[in-house]
């Protein structure tokens, strides 16, 4: 279990994330919303360590007891892919550089996501061929292969269609499935109550 309790987060005499309490278990979806502004991007930033908050704790549970396994990972609303990587380059860089895997392995564990994720036949693409929910699903694939206890994403949804804004539900219930918990922030509600195992209404 991912537990926050009583976060706070202030930026000079702007008090964004106030006293804010949340537990999120494995293979669960919950869904932040909110109005612009309320902190909710903050929030899962705090909580991947890309911002320091002033106050409160974020633990790691496991059978009640406190875990050092921390593992969050982030698709953020960029997806910030290399752009002079090909997508199992992108997938699999951060595996060979940070997990030390060796490239055959890399590139397997990369193809079984490519499969999972609907990637076939796109593994030599490049960013600028790729359209809005290919980079995503490649940013998914790349921040899975990190095998991360739990998922963020910050605004999966924005700009698209009903019918990719399904198709990206569809694939956020794939990483639960896996057992990884996820945390989305979205402002369409909707999108929320039809995906969330959860929904969590972050005030001002």
């Amino acid at each position: 279990m991912l537990k926050i309790e009583n976060l706070n987060k202030s930026f000079g005499d702007n008090h964004v994330l106030k006293d804010v309490n949340l537990d999120i278990n494995k293979g669960e979806i919950v869904m932040i919303t909110g109005e612009s502004g309320v902190g909710k991007t903050t929030l899962i930033r705090c909580l991947c360590g890309l911002e320091e908050y002033d106050a409160g704790k974020v633990l790691f549970l496991e059978d009640g007891e406190e875990s050092q396994n921390k593992s969050i990972g982030l698709v953020s609303q960029s997806f910030d892919l290399f752009p002079h990587f090909n997508v199992m380059k992108n997938i699999t860089y951060a595996l060979i550089k940070v997990k030390k895997y060796k490239k055959e392995d890399a590139v397997k564990k990369a193809k079984e996501l490519v499969d999972l994720l609907g990637l076939s036949g796109l593994e030599d693409y490049y960013q600028y061929q790729l359209s809005g929910g290919q980079k995503q699903r490649v940013a998914i694939a790349r921040a899975l292969a990190m095998e991360p206890q739990y998922l963020c994403f910050d605004e999966p949804t924005s700009a698209l269609d009903y019918k990719l804004r399904d198709s990206v539900g569809e694939i956020i219930k794939t990483v639960a499935s896996r057992g990884t918990g996820v945390i989305v922030i979205t402002h369409d509600r909707e999108f929320a109550r039809k995906y969330a195992n959860r929904v969590y209404e972050l005030g001002a």
